[in-house]
């Protein structure tokens, strides 16, 4: 299976991407690197598409494991080089799960599935940096 997608550049530093999902983005520099910050950053996006991916797959678990999560997020905290080309080499990511009824041993079952079977983002991750999962249980009382 193949993707396509036509990143157009609007004029400046800013660029418009298509996406088979058909939602288009706005890729922009901050002003320190000439652009006017109408758009993501396209390292920061490489994040979002991480946790993207893993989300999706740990929603689609939660749903089929019948567990009972309020809330969930990831948070994402990147490392980047000094030279040039930067890139991510030191990548921590923490799944916080929040609820009054969480099945710890089955929440991190589904992260561990996603992390290590389903996310071929993180896979590609894996190709040039360090990956630490951390996974948080938030519980509320009843």
């Amino acid at each position: 299976m193949a993707n396509h997608i036509t990143t157009k550049w609007l004029g400046n530093m800013k660029f418009e991407s298509t996406n088979p999902s058909g939602h288009n983005l706005f890729i922009d520099a901050g002003p320190e690197n000439g652009g006017n910050s109408e758009g993501y950053r396209p390292k920061a996006l490489m994040l979002s598409g991480l946790a993207g991916c893993s989300g999706l797959d740990v929603a689609a678990l939660i749903k089929k494991m019948k567990l009972d999560v309020d809330d969930f997020s990831i948070d994402i905290d990147a490392n980047l080089t000094e030279e040039h080309p930067k890139y991510y080499d030191k990548v921590t990511m923490t799944f916080n799960f929040y609820g009054s009824d969480l099945n710890e041993k089955k929440l991190q079952r589904a992260v561990d599935l996603s992390i290590e079977k389903y996310c071929g983002v993180m896979e590609m991750f894996r190709q040039f940096a360090e990956v630490n999962v951390e996974t948080v249980f938030h519980k509320k009382s009843a």
